[in-house]
């Protein structure tokens, strides 16, 4: 089930880190040096989608995961540097696991609410380019490597690729989703301490485009809600 997802995942993370790898080494030799350090960071996230606002009777089933990669530039504001402003580039992959079967009919995509019995894995499936924008604060100082933080903003994202597949005992059918919004966005949460620390994350748009509905007129205004842990390393 994952193989496809982690040779996305394995490739964009090798092009993030070859693209910042040489700035990255520049910051933290100067941080090493002097007062005027930065916390430009790598991230590696793991979380789990919630799907709210879902029709009736709809149903999550199996681990609906986000898996996250990226590159955070520090920007901070004050002389002590410990408050100011991130932006980054990375990115993600979603898998949403519930019991809204999306088949082909002809030229469009029809939305059934299916008995979960019927079905062993059914899912959406997104990978996205993302920017994430941070208003940053922590207790850093230039040698001291283990803080607290809190970073509040938001993410924006593309979804360059996204499907729908169901699989059961007798077939399996995946067909690429053009209903899944293509540009997503929402508000974000990160804060713990030294590598381990805790992400929130609510969309303020629908994770299907505007209009989308069941077959039997019911709306899909799916919102998602992930919470998980964010890696912050180098």
């Amino acid at each position: 089930m994952l193989v496809g997802t982690t040779k996305y995942f394995n490739c964009v993370a090798f092009l993030l880190f070859s693209i910042f790898g040489s700035a990255q080494s520049g910051f933290n030799n100067t941080s090493n040096k002097s007062s005027e350090y930065f916390e430009d960071q790598f991230y590696i996230g793991l979380g789990y989608n919630f799907l709210l606002e879902k029709p009736s009777d709809v149903v999550q089933r199996s681990l609906s995961y986000n898996l996250q990669t990226g590159f955070i530039k520090d920007i901070p504001f004050n002389q002590r540097r410990n408050f100011g402003i991130g932006i980054g580039l990375g990115y993600a992959t979603n898998s949403y696991y519930s019991n809204i079967v999306a088949s082909e009919v002809g030229n469009n995509i029809v939305y059934r609410v299916s008995d979960t019995s019927d079905f062993e894995r059914n899912k959406l499936e997104t990978h996205a380019i993302e920017i994430p924008l941070e208003l940053r604060w922590r207790t850093s100082t230039a040698d001291e490597y283990k803080f607290w933080r809190i970073y509040a903003g938001a993410k924006l994202g593309y979804v360059f690729s996204g499907s729908s597949r169901m699989v059961s005992d007798t077939n399996t059918m995946r067909f690429s989703n053009d209903d899944i919004q293509s540009f997503q966005y929402g508000l974000q949460l990160n804060f713990g301490y030294n590598t381990w620390n805790v992400q929130a994350y609510y969309s303020l748009n629908p994770l299907l485009e505007d209009g989308t509905a069941l077959e039997t007129g019911e709306a899909i205004d799916i919102r998602v809600l992930r919470i998980g842990i964010i890696f912050y390393i180098l």
